[in-house]
């Protein structure tokens, strides 16, 4: 039996880009959804289940930034920002919205299968890690056989990019980590320079399992040198 096609959603209000996003990704083996505006990119994430979204910034009805936040209280599915803005604003915006990635347009189909599979491998890699059954910290819980973060008994919704920086960081408990280390193993490479995907990443996992963000007990910063999951008080 033939494996089923991974199903991507495309979300760019431009025909054009529709279509180039159509035939790159056709021809890399995914199953393709298509949406021109936010409403519809809306839908088919909520009704289809896409393996992963695409959303640009700039479509009608909704924009990117919403869409995201909308898919992301339902779906933890990776999300990759198509964008023609390349302002540091707008990228911290697009992932404070819970996106994984972003892709800046004009570009090339290398660089987006890239993107897309690299994705899609944390994803896969994630559904393997198992450190330990469960590890312990405080009021937090992270059970790697069921893929589970708890904090004070409530199931933790986390997307797979959270999960496994978290997973990372508790495997190295006590240990610094730099932040270049932390993009390779948990993003791949070529990530190693990208601090913005790191420090959103490491701001929507602490408003996540921290008690209060702004002061966090478990994932502390070492100026200079990198991040630790801290268990000296636990």
């Amino acid at each position: 039996m033939s494996r089923k096609k991974l199903r991507i959603l495309a979300a760019d209000d431009e025909p054009k880009y529709v279509r180039v996003l159509q035939v790159i990704l056709e021809a890399a083996g995914y199953e393709v959804l298509e949406a021109r505006d936010g409403l519809r990119a809306l839908e088919l994430a909520a009704s289809q289940e896409p393996d992963l979204c695409l959303l640009d910034i700039k479509m009608p009805g909704l924009d990117g930034y919403e869409v995201c936040r909308r898919i992301r209280e339902f779906s933890t599915a990776p999300i990759i920002m198509l964008t023609a803005l390349a302002e540091t604003a707008d990228k911290v915006r697009g992932l404070e919205a819970g996106a994984d990635d972003y892709v800046t347009k004009p570009f090339s189909a290398e660089e987006l299968t890239a993107r897309v599979r690299a994705a899609l491998r944390r994803v896969e890699m994630s559904g393997r890690e198992q450190i330990e059954p469960v590890m312990r910290a405080g009021e937090l819980e992270i059970d790697f056989t069921r893929q589970r973060v708890m904090v004070a008994n409530q199931v933790v919704g986390l997307t797979p990019i959270e999960y496994r920086l978290l997973c990372e960081l508790a495997r190295h408990k006590g240990q610094v980590l730099a932040q270049d280390v932390l993009l390779e193993r948990v993003w791949g490479h070529g990530y190693g320079n990208d601090g913005q995907l790191l420090r959103q990443a490491i701001h929507r996992l602490r408003q996540k399992i921290e008690s209060d963000s702004q002061k966090p007990h478990y994932i502390r910063v070492r100026p200079g040198f990198g991040y630790e999951f801290d268990v000296s008080d636990t």
